[in-house]
């Protein structure tokens, strides 16, 4: 049986069949080698059906469609008998891809990557693919610093038409930066330029961030860091004019050269404002920070432009143009500026439009937003709406445009988007901590409970020390301007045998009801009436103090305690602030009717300084006062305490203060006293890539408590300094120090490396 062949073995040979034949209507259509494609997948690719006139036009299109799919190596289409017969040779399968010496990446990303370019087990093998992965993946360690690494790879033939891709990777060691370069620079130090940038040389803790290695995005920040420097330091003209990065011949050493151009310093000779100012020019100049005869500053220009913007978007003008144009006196090095102002129409608000939040009913959101609708833009107020969604906790981000509306010149509409997060949480741990060894925990909380916003939580602590059951239900918006609701049940138990306080137990059991009352956006005050009932054991080894009380007062007590507190916050951030400042002054004093009589006042004031983008400097002082009211003595087991990882740290926790001697014993114990003062100062920083999660601290701290009748003296302070870390980890906040004091005597309780692990702080 005779047959005419088509045979076609490369793209350009596709018009060029083998041999002639004549047109003819196809009967049929056979597909023959196939192993793994469906014939009906070949059927799908063919532009001939059966019925139609093939021609050699036809079967050369044929052939290049099938080989356009990748799937064959081979295509060879064959006429026999008006039958089109489809004989072809597939590419083998992907069976396998192995990784030889794979240690700077994570195996399943490589893996991802592969599959993204087309390589991965059961893929059609190509490998003009391959190799352009090998390349993507060189390019990968390039960028980590790894100019030696060799990526070799084997292309392994296995039964069924199928290969096996084995990638032997030889990554050698990251280059470091061993010298970087500033040529041109007069004005200022070496040092002093180089402390801008990000990359450095090796240090203590390069082998960390990484900086040590070349970046090209790193470079490009530092230079542009540089440029700012400059710029703010009066060099208007201030070039970085090249760059050079070389290598080693050993690939090891990276030597980074900038060529600058400083240029000559200017001074500001004026400061003009010019345009429609919509409110006085008086009130706008204030505004303006860089002033004549200043040296010129580009942080300080836009800083400027930047208040002036604001301003007029806080009267509405949410569209205001605000430029500062230079005129520039190159030989008396002065520059003038006139900032030109085009505030544009006054806007306002046409709709608020709230997505992203699937579970949170809408009014959750609406009830935190200080732009209103119908109401003139204003900047500021929408400014605070973001920041009191996102203290309310349910998500993980909030997104806000303001879109003008389409056909009109002076409304926009302001979009919310947020992303929702989980707001419940069933957590059971193990924590511990140097004062409790063990300390079993329990939660059930739902802050958003069924996307209303009001807190619902069940607490359990079983510290040896401290053992505590709570349930507690929160309603911030109990009325519709802001005033929150709230009551708790509780029960309390304390064993201090196991602690530096004279030994007693105590069983607590109560509950409260408590309100809260805004009085401005970071200010509010709240008010509680509980009530508790408190039984008291005393033993041997109890002071004679504890046991006077109980003889005098009872074992068991019921008290009716009102509270008082006033809270000032304007922290940028409730776990890890870096500025702003937060007070809070608290009274809890029992009412007529119980049979405990006293009151406990508190004061604290904690202010966080930014030093610069990394440190932030962190100043607290608390002050606490309580005594006796109507003649009754103060209940001791409402005595402060001091010392420990939340206020003294390089002191055993609550060891400071007066001291009860056990004369059958010898041994000493603290019974706390009736005022306590407590400072604090603090270093922190974070970690590079961590910043939200994990903080150091270089700490100084004083803090004394004091007895009934003992007077206030700085010489019995106890001061301690030492370093700190604070972690939100995947198990619980964790808070740790090592803390050395500094004037400690033969009485003191130390205790160098103190933590706590599954408490919040």
């Amino acid at each position: 049986m005779k047959k005419s062949l088509l045979s076609v073995l490369v793209a350009g040979l596709f018009s060029l069949p083998a041999m002639a034949f004549e047109p003819f209507a196809v009967k049929d259509i056979r597909i023959e080698g196939v192993q793994r494609t469906e014939a009906g997948t070949v059927f799908s690719y063919l532009p001939v059906k059966v019925g139609d006139t093939l021609t050699e036009e036809k079967a050369a299109e044929s052939i290049k469609a099938l080989f356009a799919t990748g799937f064959f190596k081979d295509v060879r289409v064959e006429v026999e008998q008006d039958v089109m017969v489809i004989v072809l040779h597939e590419r083998p399968a992907i069976a396998a891809v192995n990784f030889v010496g794979l240690k700077e990446f994570d195996k399943d990303v490589i893996l991802k990557a592969l599959k993204e370019t087309g390589i991965a087990e059961g893929r059609i093998f190509d490998r003009a693919l391959l190799d352009r992965a090998e390349q993507e993946l060189k390019r990968q360690y390039l960028t980590r610093g790894k100019y030696a690494v060799n990526i070799t790879t084997t292309v392994t033939p296995l039964e069924r038409n199928r290969v096996g891709i084995n990638l032997n990777f030889d990554e050698g060691e990251a280059a470091k930066i061993k010298q970087i370069n500033i040529v041109g620079a007069k004005a200022f130090s070496d040092k002093e330029l180089l402390a801008l940038f990000e990359l450095t040389t090796p240090g203590w803790f390069t082998w960390y961030s990484k900086n040590d290695q070349y970046s090209k995005q790193k470079l490009s920040a530092d230079l542009e860091k540089l440029k700012s420097f400059y710029l703010d330091q009066g060099y208007l003209e201030f070039n970085v004019e090249s760059t050079q990065v070389s290598i080693s011949p050993d690939k090891q050493d990276v030597y980074i050269t900038a060529n600058v151009s400083e240029g000559e310093r200017y001074q500001v000779s004026s400061v003009k404002l010019a345009g429609d100012f919509k409110m006085t020019e008086d009130e706008l100049k204030k505004l303006v920070v860089l002033k004549a005869g200043d040296i010129f500053s580009r942080q300080r220009l836009n800083d400027s432009t930047k208040a002036i913007s604001d301003r007029l978007g806080k009267e509405g003008y949410a569209f205001a143009n605000v430029n500062a144009v230079p005129e520039v006196d190159k030989d008396k090095r002065l520059v003038a500026f006139t900032i030109f102002i085009d505030p544009g129409k006054r806007v306002y608000v046409r709709r608020i439009n709230i997505t992203g939040n699937t579970k949170t009913r809408d009014e959750v959101v609406r009830r935190e937003m200080r732009q209103m609708e119908g109401g003139w833009f204003d900047g500021d107020k929408l400014t605070a709406s973001k920041q009191r969604i996102d203290r309310l906790g349910y998500f993980t981000d909030v997104a806000i445009e303001t879109p003008a509306v389409q056909g009109t010149a002076d409304q926009l509409d302001v979009n919310v988007n947020v992303v929702e997060k989980p707001t419940g949480n069933l957590m059971l741990g193990l924590g511990t901590s140097s004062t409790d060894r063990v300390i079993l925990s329990g939660a059930i909380s739902q802050n958003n409970f069924m996307g209303s916003g009001n807190a619902v939580s069940i607490q359990v602590n079983s510290a040896k020390t401290y053992r505590t059951y709570v349930f507690s239900y929160t309603n911030p918006y109990f009325t519709q301007d802001g005033v929150s609701q709230g009551f708790d049940v509780y029960h309390r138990t304390t064993n201090t045998e196991s602690t530096a306080i004279a030994y007693y137990t105590s069983a607590s059991t109560g509950g409260g009801l408590r309100f809260g009352f805004p009085i401005s956006e970071k200010q509010s005050i709240g008010v509680g009436v509980g009530i508790d009932s408190t039984r008291i054991n005393t033993y041997d080894a109890s002071p004679q103090y504890y046991k006077d009380y109980v003889k005098n007062f009872g074992s068991t007590n019921l008290s009716l305690p009102l509270t008082f507190n006033w809270v000032n916050d304007g922290k940028d951030s409730y776990f890890f602030p870096t500025k702003g400042t937060y007070q809070k002054a608290s009274l809890e004093v029992t009412a007529p009717g119980g049979d405990l009589k006293y009151y406990r006042a508190s004061y604290q004031l904690q202010h966080f300084i930014p030093l610069n983008k990394r440190f932030t400097l962190m100043l607290n002082g608390e002050y606490g006062q309580a005594d006796g009211l109507g003649g009754s003595d103060l209940p001791f087991f409402k005595n402060f305490y001091a010392g420990g990882v939340s206020s003294v740290r390089g002191y055993k926790a609550s060891s400071l203060g007066p001291i009860y001697l056990d004369t059958t014993t010898g041994s000493e114990y603290r019974i706390g006293g009736n005022r306590r003062l407590v400072g604090n100062a603090e270093l922190l920083w974070g970690l590079p890539g961590m910043e939200k999660s994990f903080r150091m601290g270089l700490f100084f701290d004083v803090g004394q408590v004091y007895g009934q009748g003992q007077k206030l003296s700085v010489t019995d302070m106890r001061y301690s300094t030492g370093l700190s870390a604070a972690w939100i980890s995947p198990i619980g906040p964790l808070k740790f120090s090592y803390g050395i004091p500094l004037n400690s005597t033969g009485a003191d309780k130390k205790e160098t490396f103190q933590f706590q692990l599954g408490t919040t702080f």
